[in-house]
């Protein structure tokens, strides 16, 4: 039993919007969890929820053992927001996300800690494997796509990171609380609101990090099981995500500036055209879509600087 006069070393932040189905499995999976030596907290984040997440909430059955746990409220609808929330209401000295279609590796928490305690890093990132819950992996999913999907195994062995091109995901990632003072909370511009999955929140927050000098570890036992629904096991998924992602971006390059895109733009996305018409006649749709996804974020980004 963990001594409750010690301080918190580790919360687990959890944010769920509308999820109530994927969200019972999370929480019965983080009450099988391996406990580390050091006390740690589970904070959950009901962002705006509309569906059965309040009444599975407030159920007792899945609480992890002796383990303080607190449910919030955020109607501020957003991942950002939400883990904005969860830092305000946050005791322990790390902060660590997960999302809640998540399953963590039983260890997952005891690499955590171990890290925490040999080299006390200002972040740390974890591996993400992605788990195919119902069905077979379709044909035309090429290794390639599986990052898009959430998977993330770039190193081998434990590491610092340092360069900020390095994937750094949001569903397995903890931060060391007093740092937020410093580099600001997550951007509420950008990250997931409610069914609108734009992303990008974690990538600049990850480059943040390194812009203010942060030591960042790369923690490859700390793995986390992402949890894979139909729905995404679909071509349209990737294409409307990269749209969306150059729609995005291609506002946010353009700012108050003029409305015309430089004539760059039209030659890329041209090329993008050709090459992915060019893959999917010579090769077949289980091989094209790669650059069909280049296409698509690139009429996205013209869109995206066209509008108003």
């Amino acid at each position: 039993m963990n001594d409750t006069s010690e301080p918190i070393l580790i919360t687990v932040a959890l944010c769920t919007h509308n999820h109530a189905d994927r969200l019972q499995r999370t929480l019965e999976d983080l009450g099988k969890l391996n406990s580390p030596t050091r006390r740690w907290e589970l904070v959950v984040v009901d962002n705006g929820c509309s569906d059965d997440t309040p009444q599975l909430l407030a159920a007792t059955e899945w609480r992890p053992f002796e383990v303080p746990v607190r449910i919030v409220r955020e109607m501020k609808l957003g991942l950002s927001n939400a883990r904005n929330r969860a830092l305000k209401e946050a005791k322990g000295e790390y902060l660590l996300f997960v999302d809640d279609d998540e399953t963590p590796d039983s260890q997952w928490l005891k690499a955590y800690e171990q890290a925490i305690l040999v080299h006390r890093p200002d972040a740390l990132g974890g591996r993400i494997e992605v788990l195919f819950e119902h069905g077979d992996r379709p044909s035309w999913l090429q290794d390639e796509l599986l990052g898009f999907l959430g998977r993330l195994n770039q190193y081998g062995e434990a590491c610092w990171l340092t360069e900020p091109n390095t994937p750094f995901y949001g569903g397995n990632f903890a931060v060391r609380r007093e740092l937020f003072a410093t580099i600001g909370e997550f951007d509420a511009e950008l990250g997931r609101k409610g069914s609108v999955n734009d992303g990008g929140e974690d990538t600049e927050f990850y480059r943040r990090l390194l812009a203010a000098g942060s030591k960042i570890r790369w923690v490859p036992e700390a793995i986390i099981h992402h949890r894979i629904q139909v729905d995404k096991l679909r071509r349209g998924y990737f294409l409307e995500l990269h749209y969306r992602q150059g729609r995005m971006e291609g506002t946010r390059k353009r700012g108050n500036g003029s409305r015309l895109p430089p004539r760059y733009l039209f030659g890329q996305f041209a090329r993008a055209v050709w090459k992915a018409i060019s893959q999917r006649l010579g090769r077949g749709k289980n091989h094209s879509l790669r650059l069909e996804m280049n296409m698509v974020y690139f009429w996205g980004y013209l869109r995206g600087w066209l509008s108003a």
